[in-house]
């Protein structure tokens, strides 16, 4: 059974910064290329960053380029979200997606995706 549980979320500060993490279990994570993805009430889901299998290649949108990093760690069958310099618009619902056909590729559309974690809220105040 696939299984994606994202950790880390919560209450922060504007300005602070918080580091997203998601486990998967059930597949050999490092075939699978992952993606975050966040959503607010009211509307859909965006995308956020992705990396390729095997961690060479990223991609971020363009709302959150050089505050956010994504990273994989195939030894742990972990990604993570670093995300600096908080702010209230990052209020939402952040998911981690996994892909096995995406491979090397880094979609930033979340119907390559197949697998899904249920989500970890994270809260900004400013």
């Amino acid at each position: 059974q696939v299984q994606l549980v994202e950790s880390g979320g919560g209450l922060a500060q504007a300005g602070g910064s918080l580091r997203l993490s998601c486990v998967v279990s059930g597949l050999t994570f490092s075939t699978y290329a992952m993606g975050w993805f966040r959503q607010t009430p009211g509307k859909e889901r965006e995308f956020v960053a992705a990396i390729s299998r095997d961690g060479g290649s990223t991609n971020y949108a363009n709302s959150v380029k050089r505050r956010v990093f994504i990273s994989r760690a195939n030894a742990n069958n972990t990604v993570a979200l670093q995300i600096n310099n908080l702010a209230p618009e990052d209020t939402a619902v952040y998911y981690c997606a996994a892909d096995r056909a995406l491979g090397y590729i880094t979609s930033r559309n979340e119907f390559d995706y197949t697998y899904w974690g249920p989500g970890t809220q994270v809260t900004v105040s400013s």
